[in-house]
């Protein structure tokens, strides 16, 4: 691990390094992997049209980097631990070396099905490590893998079948969450009464009855049969694309965004070695789903390119009770722990005493990633799971980036509750007024923008690359815009405010709604709260707060004026909710972000038309809000 940071001044020189001859800087990163052909030029690029193209003409294949590179080395190694939705079901240690057979194995049973180099196949699965191996296995062979969470609704998944052309789909026959069965073939087969494709392998996982369509849909466990546990990787080009993920739009069409091959298998394994100071032996958990660009790049990707050893879980934090995941760790003696606030939050709710009867002293590394983590979050975090002796990396990056971009180095950086801190070696950060002027210095805030390309970036939206140039290279020449406002302090150190769309003006004074959140949360009855800007007669823009509340002990009018007070305490009069609602949930995607746009809509009173809550994970709660305001 050579590329790895030790000190605060190593980090500063990498940096330096890395903006001042970037092309080395990589091309030493790039070195330390296996290529079939090694590039011609390190990187083309212009944001203009945009066209990135890292390891020019390079040939590779991501899982040669994983398997043929270090089986001598760790064969015998743990890939990865797979903890069960039930605690008292057996877990599954999987060896790399088990691994590349599982892989190669399913690889050739893809390719007797007809898939092959370019094709595109949808992976709709639970947290089993199936969904691991059916991504590794479409790398091997060149197919491009777009995961869907197998949660979204049957007309999510059609829209991305139909977008991406996807010739198959692997599936499951259902999934637990908690103590339910769900079942997932049945909304597969849903979705392709309005979209096509050739073929549907179905892992076996919680063994419910499910249709099977003759000549379409083949059991896992058959067609794996009489296959291979061996095969040569298919040639890629560094620039082939390796994998489709879809967000959401301001549209409601899905972007497609589309990571290529070589950058982002070498931005993904150096982030992941430094933000996090792995080391060999080390217990690695990321709680995010497979369906979200967390689990592509810090579950799977990442992870198994610097033979980690990776956690799955399958399971949710609350069953069978709010202790899980602090039993998971003092299971596994767990060393390095990534979840999003939104769980971390959540927990909070429940107090101590759910983390009481666990041992956590194997954490080393404590991770934040998905969302802004708020202050009071973060001190519970590191100071009741982390026991105030383990650092917490607040990492800051997005789908269409790849890989982590502003974070502290584990350790290394020292932290500030709610600051992402610094920029990684590589990402060239720039802060912009609403004109594009860049500004410079510190105690500086604006629009956060990169203004050169690091390896791990969105190449296109598929089949839209308008599209891609509007949303991220047109609003200000020359750079990457990532959507975000972000504050840098007198330390130099970065704090994101949210999304752009996220500041209220309220009189003329620009409010991030995380500042005003983490205001509220400050209130100790408080669990969670979302503000949306909502038009005001007087002050152009007023502030409407939801809040999610213990009620104990309080009238909601008594509890509306102490928030307020809270606010008006923390950030200034200015600041304060001009309505607050009391709420029993917030509408929020299955990977926890919170749909403002909903929220906007009920406080501007337009709920005519809520658009599509079919995605939601409780879209129920978009109606008790709807009745909550009236």
């Amino acid at each position: 691990m050579s590329d790895r940071i030790h000190t605060l001044s190593g980090y500063f020189y990498e940096y330096q390094k890395s903006v001042t001859e970037p092309e080395s800087f990589w091309a030493r990163i790039a070195d330390s992997f296996h290529w079939k052909k090694r590039w011609d030029k390190v990187l083309k690029w212009d944001f203009e049209g945009p066209n990135v193209r890292w390891f020019v003409n390079g040939k590779l294949n991501i899982t040669e980097n994983i398997f043929e590179k270090n089986l001598f080395a760790y064969g015998d190694r743990t890939a990865i631990i797979w903890e069960p939705s039930e605690p008292g079901e057996d877990v599954r240690k999987i060896s790399y070396k088990e691994l590349y057979h599982s892989v190669c194995q399913f690889s050739n049973a893809l390719k007797s099905k007809g898939i092959q180099k370019g094709d595109r196949v949808i992976i709709y699965m639970p947290m089993i490590p199936e969904a691991a191996i059916a991504m590794l296995a479409c790398a091997r062979i060149g197919a491009i893998h777009s995961v869907v969470f197998a949660g979204f609704s049957a007309n999510a998944l059609t829209d991305r079948i139909i977008d991406s052309g996807a010739k198959a789909i692997l599936t499951s026959d259902g999934n637990y969450r908690g103590n339910k069965k769900i079942g997932i073939k049945a909304i597969v087969d849903e979705a392709l009464e309005k979209s096509a494709v050739e073929t549907v392998i179905v892992c076996q996982r919680t063994g419910q009855d499910v249709t099977m369509k003759a000549g379409r849909d083949y059991w896992w466990h058959e067609v794996i049969v009489g296959e291979k546990d061996s095969n040569v990787a298919e040639e890629m080009d560094s620039e082939d694309p390796l994998f489709i993920l879809y967000t959401s739009g301001s549209t409601g069409k899905p972007k497609g965004v589309v990571h290529s091959t070589a950058g982002y298998m070498v931005y993904t394994k150096y982030t992941f070695e430094n933000v996090f100071q792995y080391s060999p032996g080390d217990v690695y958990w990321c709680t995010a789903d497979i369906g979200w660009i967390t689990g592509h790049s810090y579950i799977v990707y990442g992870p198994l390119l610097a033979g980690a050893t990776t956690l799955m879980f399958e399971g949710v934090p609350t069953y069978p009770d709010p202790g899980r995941f602090w039993a998971v760790i003092e299971k596994h003696k767990v060393n390095q722990f990534y979840t999003a606030p939104t769980a971390i939050r959540a927990l909070q709710a429940y107090g101590t005493d759910p983390i009481a009867p666990y041992n956590l002293d194997s954490l080393k590394v404590l991770g934040s990633v998905g969302e802004p983590i708020n202050e009071e979050a973060w001190r519970w975090y590191y100071n009741h799971i982390g026991q105030s002796r383990c650092p917490i990396v607040d990492t800051w990056w997005q789908t269409e980036t790849g890989g982590i971009l502003v974070s502290p180095i584990a350790g290394i950086t020292p932290t500030k509750p709610a600051f992402a801190t610094l920029p990684l070696p590589g990402i060239q950060l720039a802060i912009v007024d609403p004109e594009g002027n860049e500004l410079t210095g510190n105690s500086v805030e604006g629009n956060l923008c990169v203004k050169y390309p690091w390896p791990s970036m969105i190449r296109t939206l598929w089949g839209d690359h308008a599209r891609c140039k509007e949303t991220y290279f047109s609003t200000y020449k020359g750079m990457y815009f990532t959507g975000d406002g972000v504050k840098r302090d007198h330390d130099g150190y970065y704090r994101i405010l949210g999304r752009v769309d996220d500041v209220i003006n309220v009189s003329g004074h620009r409010m991030g709604t995380a500042e005003v959140e983490n205001a509220i949360n400050e209130h100790p009855l408080v669990i969670e709260s979302a503000v949306v800007g909502y038009p005001h007669e007087v002050k152009g823009q007023g502030i409407y707060a939801y809040v999610i509340c213990d009620m104990a002990h309080r009238t909601e009018e008594n509890l509306i004026n102490e928030i307020k007070e809270t606010v008006s305490k923390i950030i200034g009069p200015i600041a304060k909710p001009d309505k607050i609602q009391i709420v029993s949930g917030l509408p929020k995607t299955r990977s926890g972000k919170i749909m403002r746009r909903i929220l906007r809509k009920v406080a501007e009173g337009s709920t005519d038309n809520m658009g599509d809550t079919s995605t939601l994970l409780d879209p129920d709660v978009v109606t008790k809000i709807i009745e909550g305001r009236k």
